[in-house]
Formats: structure tokens, sequence, C-alpha cells
């Protein structure tokens, strides 16, 4: 079973800072999916997922097209979550600097990019495997 998951819930919380890579999906012009594996991170305070990306990217050049639609997809065996929302692009030194961060305390830090941009995904909705709604240390 499979549902919505709130963005606070420990369980998916924890599975979003083990390290798992996430595929990446954006729209093409035709409307086509494109989709790519990624590193992203989830910050529930802000409610946004973050990519560091090149601005040279193709999903890059997908969302500078206008806000759109995108979904960030992590599986690890039975367990998996969708992140689904509207993605903008940010060449802001500090925004930059924040996903770098908060990429490197979650895979490793990146190696340099002087064309990196960070994509910022505001959280509309969040799906997934049962397991992530749970509290995995209820008292």
């Amino acid at each position: 079973m499979s549902g919505p998951i709130p963005l606070d819930s420990p369980a998916l919380l924890s599975f979003w800072t083990e390290r798992h890579l996430c595929t990446f999906t954006t729209l093409r012009t035709d409307g086509s999916p494109h989709v790519v594996a990624v590193g992203a991170t989830l910050d529930p305070e802000s409610g946004l997922a973050r990519i560091i990306s090149s601005s040279t990217s193709a999903h890059v050049r997908h969302i500078r097209r206008g806000q759109q639609r995108v979904a960030i997809c992590q599986v690890d065996g039975p367990r998996w979550s969708t992140v689904e929302g509207l993605a903008v692009v940010s060449d802001d030194p500090d925004a930059v600097t924040e996903a770098e961060q908060r990429y490197a305390k979650r895979y490793r830090t990146p190696r340099p990019n002087p064309k990196r941009v960070v994509i910022e995904v505001t959280v509309t909705r969040i799906l997934g495997s049962a397991s992530l709604a749970a509290d995995p240390h209820p008292e």
C-alpha cells in the first residue's frame, strides 16, 4: 500500500538522509518525460527539495522555459518515495552554496563547477511506500 506522506514523517525524513541516487523527471517541449539520475536533498523546514546541476544541462533548460512540475524519486528495495513539486533554477551564490553543503552532507563534496546552479523544488506532494509514513522509533 502507498499514498501521500506528510513532509514531517520521521521515517520519510530518515529515508531522505540515506545515500540513495534519485531519478529526476522534467518535461520536454513536446510534453514527453526527460528522466536523469541525480543526487537530491529534502529540506522539511523550507519545504524544498534541491538538486545541484550544471547550467548547461537539459533538465535545467527545460525548467528555465518556465516554472514547471517535476518529480524526484528514490527507491531502495520495497521502500520508495516520489517528491512532486514546482521547480525553479537559481544561480544565486548563496543558494548554490547551501545546496552544495546539503549535497555534501548526504553524498560527498561535489566537484568544482563554475557553471553550477541549484534547482529548487517547492514540494507540493510526497508519495511513497506505506512504511515511510510510520515513525521508525515509536515510543
